[in-house]
């Protein structure tokens, strides 16, 4: 894999310093600050979902879906760990109480050129509850702690934790801060806070990302609390001003589910987030470069033509003839003996105005 661009942009942006050395850790493995990044998403954070948003920021970092321990230990690994250079900087995440087997999962990515390695503390499904990991390791931080140290042992890229501001039973600011101060101990390069409880009974995961009142204070008063310490700060992002709002307070943003229900808000992440000069794509040439993608991937793989077409279908968003066209492609591309063919054909139901413009910003 080549190695990623420069972020001496950023630092000079932002005016953000690397974090200091935590116990006998080497520098290497430190983390930077990564200023915007878009989710793990089950079911959607695929190669896809990532080549794609990748054309429309080449800087945000970007994760994998979460790859539990027993999969990576005794499955398919090259499928699950594989990417394209394009898709860089890429995270990848962990789920997994056992340290040990955390690590050899680490030892095992390293030939895979990852940029950070991260520890899921925040998935609170009924299976991943099951397995004893996700959300409900709140309860257990020394045992994360173990595993972050363990972790690093091994590894050469910054060890992250991504978690919720608590759990049933450990609702208090004071349960938080005492979660972070322990795993801190352990190692943690960086902590990506999802500012909801979890709450573990009687809200499924899709009620615990809306439910759950948002505080964003209690992550405020954390990189308060820990300055020395990377904190990202995660839940109900939807606009790139709410990101610059959030940077006021914490180190980074972490955007979920509005990157594919809203991807092209995005757009200009690079040249507000990252000072980043470089001309943002139009929607035309996204679909453009998404048909050379879709066209390769036919040719070299056997992958579902869905696949790569459902992370495109909100790309119009709230533009002229959006849902014709989106309603277009999802009836239509299955069917097709040339799928790039009708991909570059389905951009005549866009009127060439919205195909041709690129976002304007202007600050709240």
């Amino acid at each position: 894999m080549p190695e990623t661009s420069s972020d001496s942009g950023l630092f000079m942006f932002w005016g953000f310093k690397k974090m200091a050395a935590v116990d006998d850790m080497t520098t290497e493995s430190m983390a930077i600050p990564r200023p915007l990044s878009i989710a793990p998403m089950l079911d959607w954070s695929d190669r896809h979902f990532r080549y794609f948003f990748r054309l429309i920021s080449r800087r945000v970092l970007l994760y994998t879906e979460m790859v539990t321990t027993s999969a990576l230990l005794h499955g398919d690994r090259e499928k699950l760990l594989d990417y394209s250079c394009e898709e860089k900087p890429l995270a990848l995440q962990l789920g997994g109480d056992d340290p040990k087997k955390l690590a050899e999962c680490v030892r095992i990515a390293r030939d895979y050129d990852y940029d950070e390695v991260n520890l899921n503390v925040g998935c609170p499904s009924d299976r991943v509850q099951s397995g004893r990991f996700g959300a409900c390791l709140m309860a257990k931080p020394q045992r994360v702690a173990d595993a972050v140290h363990e972790m690093k042992k091994v590894s050469s890229i910054p060890v992250t934790v991504k978690h919720r501001i608590g759990i049933d039973g450990l609702e208090g600011y004071d349960d938080l801060a005492d979660f972070v101060r322990i795993v801190l101990e352990g190692g943690c390069d960086r902590f990506i806070v999802h500012a909801r409880i979890a709450r573990l009974s009687g809200l499924s995961p899709k009620e615990n990302r809306s439910i759950p009142p948002l505080r964003y204070a209690q992550v405020y008063r954390l990189k308060n609390d820990f300055p020395q310490s990377l904190i990202d700060i995660n839940g109900g992002v939807t606009t790139l001003q709410q990101v610059l709002s959030h940077l006021e307070h914490v180190d980074g943003v972490m955007v979920g589910r509005a990157a594919y229900g809203h991807p092209y808000a995005f757009s200009l992440a690079d040249q507000v987030i990252f000072a980043d000069c470089a001309p943002q794509k139009s929607r035309g040439r996204i679909i453009e470069a998404m048909a050379e993608y879709l066209d390769r991937q036919l040719t070299e793989s056997s992958t579902s033509v869905h696949k790569i077409i459902n992370p495109m279908l909100n790309l119009f968003k709230g533009k002229p003839a959006a849902r014709s066209w989106r309603r277009f492609l999802s009836e239509n591309i299955h069917k097709s003996s040339d799928p790039v063919g009708l991909l570059l054909d389905s951009v005549k139901i866009i009127p060439a105005q919205v195909l041709q413009e690129v976002s304007t910003f202007s600050t709240p």
